[in-house]
């Protein structure tokens, strides 16, 4: 890992003095915002819905069901994103006026992801007349037919990169079909069902349709924000205009009791809310659910009206996260153990494909994640599914685009791979047992000629040093409350060097620090998770270790006090050479 720093902006965005501190206009600059406006975060700024193909046929057969009073079935995912998009889904029908609506989340252990034929075979005992996919349905080929052939319409609502052909579905709503002209193509799920019910909206109150009702739909932005902060897709501005907006109704109280409550639970304050909570916090709770258990629980907490209810489901999802945590801690010690074991010297295939029989389906995704963090390439993390089939979570680099290669590799090795599907960043797959060998090469093959050894080493993208006089506890507010950071809008890094004066475990597998940096006073450091990674010792007479650190600047609050903290991302020795 090597620490980079980012280019210099040409100039600071026009417009900002008196605004915005000089570090923000800096740090904005070189996020590639040109001009004031940009960090307009208002809803008047929000992409208008009707660019999404496929929006008029959704809302000519939405209004029928409302008409009809259909029975509306919404089958989702069983991840933060699926969680979301199915409770925005159902409360905003019922709002609409839907008398009749109800969900379906496949059990991942059972029946896997998306519409199959099997949950199709489920869902027929509930006799829905219209299915609603949520987060899923754009590869569902097999469960859409079924699911019309069994007298069922089909609505497709998805994200996902979509395969050669679309399924035939009476209608489809997706940023990323061919042909749709929508300038978003980050939406997360919930953000595509989100703009689906808003173009219903205005469908139903340009055609003054009686007997419905027209529900404001930013009272839904709360979930928006959750469910596309969880999914980890990119925030554009239209993505950052709604997750603003949605963190704005956390702060001021406006979110449903399910979602206090699982602030509650995490400890943390809806009245400081920023992304980092909801990527943190929130989000790993409801995936709890659906890793480990089921994922109505997280929806049913979503739900809840009541807050004694949605408190009870929210500690259920505390003590399923607290499960997962240990798991993830077994499995991920398991695979570094593989990794350590792979007689090839010292260099590691570009892309690494682990298996274990002992390992959790709902887990390996983010084992995968881990190790990809350790080692910079690409990495599936297969589990066993059924007595036969594999089922693996793929993880990426910048760089490489993993649903690309996967699709590739079936392309050059047809049957290889049972199905796939997924992101640049993340994607999922099954295959035989007996392919697991045969899949290794093929995936270390293909990342190998999509790769260059840069992209191995890995990088920490640095805004460049601050002097000391800016490590202060009102900067520190300054970026928290610039928020909505994230994926594609990172927040702020910094990297400069540091003496280091004290250091102490804290929570069993944190690191705390105390550093200085020239010139400056002693400021406090976390390192979190890096207990055993992060061995920094004084040296020989006392005299303290210097570092080359990579940090966040935060603010830690203890006690109702707020002060500066840094929050080490990476960290290398004084010695090493600067970044360019």
């Amino acid at each position: 890992m090597r620490i980079v720093r980012r280019q210099p902006a040409a100039a600071e965005p026009p417009g900002l003095d008196g605004i915005w501190p000089a570090l923000l206009q800096r740090v904005f600059a070189q996020r590639g915002i040109s001009r004031a406006e940009e960090l307009d975060l208002s809803l008047q700024r929000l992409l208008p819905p009707h660019g999404l193909k496929g929006l008029v046929g959704a809302c000519e057969l939405l209004e029928q069901a409302l008409r009809a009073q259909w029975h509306i079935l919404v089958v989702g995912d069983f991840d933060a994103d699926g969680a979301t998009s199915t409770t925005l889904c159902v409360a905003a029908l019922r709002a609409f006026g839907a008398e009749r609506v109800s969900y379906l989340v496949p059990d991942r252990f059972r029946f896997g992801y998306g519409l199959t034929p099997a949950i199709v075979a489920e869902a027929r005992m509930l006799a829905p007349d219209l299915v609603i996919t949520v987060d899923n349905g754009i590869s569902s080929h097999e469960g859409v037919a079924a699911a019309r052939a069994a007298g069922m319409r089909v609505l497709v609502t998805d994200h996902h990169l979509p395969g050669q052909r679309l399924p035939d579905a009476d209608a489809i709503v997706n940023p990323n079909q061919p042909g749709c002209g929508f300038e978003s193509k980050a939406l997360a799920g919930v953000g595509v069902i989100f703009y689906t019910l808003l173009g219903l909206r205005a469908h139903l109150r340009n055609k003054a349709v009686s007997g419905v009702s027209l529900p404001r739909m930013d009272a839904f932005l709360d979930l928006v924000a959750l469910g596309t902060v969880a999914d980890v897709v990119p925030l554009d501005r239209n993505n950052r205009i709604l997750v603003a907006q949605g963190l704005r109704r956390i702060r001021e109280g406006r979110t449903r009791p399910g979602v206090q409550a699982l602030f509650r639970v995490a400890g943390r304050a809806c009245g400081r809310a920023v992304t980092a909570d909801l990527g943190f916090a929130i989000g790993p709770r409801l995936n709890a659910a659906g890793r480990l258990e089921d994922m109505s629980i997280g929806i049913e907490c979503l739900l809840a009206d009541e807050q004694t209810r949605a408190f009870a489901l929210a500690q259920r999802l505390d003590e399923l996260n607290r499960e997962r945590r240990e798991l993830e801690g077994e499995m991920s010690q398991q695979a570094r153990a593989l990794v350590d074991k792979l007689d090839l010297g010292a260099a590691l295939p570009a892309g690494l494909a682990l298996f274990d029989p002992s390992w959790h389906v709902g887990v390996v995704g983010l084992v995968a994640s881990r190790i990809k963090a350790a080692h910079h390439r690409p990495v599936v993390a297969f589990a066993p599914e059924g007595e036969a089939s594999l089922k693996g979570s793929a993880r990426s680099i910048p760089g490489v685009h993993i649903r690309d290669v996967l699709d590739a590799i079936a392309a050059r090795r047809p049957g290889l791979i049972t199905r796939f599907g997924g992101h640049a960043m993340a994607a999922g797959l099954t295959l035989p047992s007996a392919h697991l060998e045969a899949f290794r090469a093929a995936f270390a093959a293909e990342v190998e000629g999509r790769v260059t050894s840069e992209q191995l080493r890995g990088a920490i993208l640095s805004d460049g040093p601050l002097d000391a006089r800016e490590i202060t506890l009102a900067n520190a507010l300054a970026l928290r409350e610039a928020a909505p950071w994230g994926q594609g809008f990172p927040e702020p890094c910094f990297d400069g060097m540091f003496e280091v004066l004290r250091t102490r475990v804290v929570g069993e597998r944190h690191l705390k620090l105390v550093l200085r940096a020239p010139y400056g006073h002693p400021i406090e450091a976390i390192a979190f998770n890096a207990a055993d990674e992060f061995q920094v010792e004084s040296g020989a007479g006392g005299i303290p270790t210097a570092l080359h650190v990579a940090y966040r600047l935060d603010v830690n609050e203890y006690r109702g006090e707020q002060r500066a903290q840094l929050v080490v991302e990476h960290w290398q020795l004084a010695s090493a050479s600067p970044p360019p």
